[in-house]
């Protein structure tokens, strides 16, 4: 899996219902473990806690918990023998409501509510082998807003094929470039209001979006008027 597919199977773990007996086996399957992996974890052949979490050697220590328990539990996992014992790189907790992980070898950890979770996910990326700095873990969004922009990409050319073909590639990739370029202008507050386009866009379209195309044009309209 790449850094893209990761960061969608981890958002779709945050919006699903918190499943406190899966957890640990979706967060490690959405880092690309393998169902085989997963089955051994599950049968206790290659779990090795000794807390009642899911430990994988020289990986991670996981453990879900009773609400309002996760600083202590986090606690727990880092005074684990078996943490200690497997050589694991990061321990992690939650509650469905809270998150908090640690990675031990560099002492940087992650706190933020459940739902917030995956604008973290780069700092697990060496779970699924894909070596980080700080750099790169901070360009989380950056990844985050690549998939949702290929998202979007395939979904436009599946509503509207002819835009596939050669003749109106152009104009296929000359409107992601402008919303490309939008989102930029927002976030660097080079647009004169918060979420200025974005918020008209939503503001401005019927609930089912089948207006959408039309209010679209008109901002961009507006915006090439002097």
């Amino acid at each position: 899996m790449n850094a893209v597919e990761i960061e969608e199977a981890v958002s779709a773990l945050a919006e699903a219902p918190f499943n406190a007996g899966e957890f640990a086996f979706a967060f490690l399957e959405a880092f690309g473990n393998k169902a085989t992996t997963i089955k051994r974890l599950r049968s206790g052949t290659s779990n090795k806690s000794d807390i009642g979490g899911v430990l994988q050697t020289s990986n991670i220590h996981i453990k879900t918990c009773a609400p309002g328990a996760v600083t202590e539990t986090l606690s727990a996992l880092r005074a684990s023998p078996a943490t200690t014992r497997a050589k694991a790189k990061f321990i992690l907790a939650t509650d469905g409501t809270e998150f908090q992980a640690e990675d031990l070898n560099s002492g940087e950890v992650v706190v933020c509510d459940y739902p917030d979770f995956p604008d973290h996910f780069g700092f697990f990326l060496p779970l699924a082998g894909i070596s980080t700095v700080r750099q790169i873990r901070e360009s989380a969004f950056d990844i985050k807003a690549t998939g949702r922009l290929n998202r979007l990409y395939i979904e436009l050319l599946r509503h509207n094929p002819d835009w596939g073909r050669e003749e109106r590639r152009h104009d296929m990739n000359h409107f992601m470039a402008r919303l490309i370029f939008m989102f930029f202008a927002e976030d660097t507050d080079i647009l004169n209001g918060s979420d200025l386009f974005t918020a008209t866009i939503d503001q401005m379209s019927d609930r089912d979006g089948f207006n959408t195309h039309e209010v679209i044009g008109e901002l961009f309209r507006a915006m090439n008027t002097p």
